[in-house]
């Protein structure tokens, strides 16, 4: 897992590098390497810490 995603907790606001159309999401948990982020447009994804970096947008 990457440093940032490390540091992710719930109320973060992120977006997917790969899926700039799923636009920004929130997390919603981050547990053992996989985030749970529910993106604006895409709904709720789980997101393989170790295969994707989450760019950090902010936090609520």
């Amino acid at each position: 897992m990457s440093d940032i995603n490390a540091l992710l907790t719930p109320g973060m606001l992120v977006q997917h590098p790969q899926q700039p159309g799923w636009g920004v999401g929130q997390v919603q948990s981050n547990i053992g390497g996989k985030i749970t982020v529910n993106f604006r447009e895409e709904g709720k994804v789980v997101i393989d810490a170790t295969q994707v970096t989450l760019i950090l947008i902010g936090s609520t």
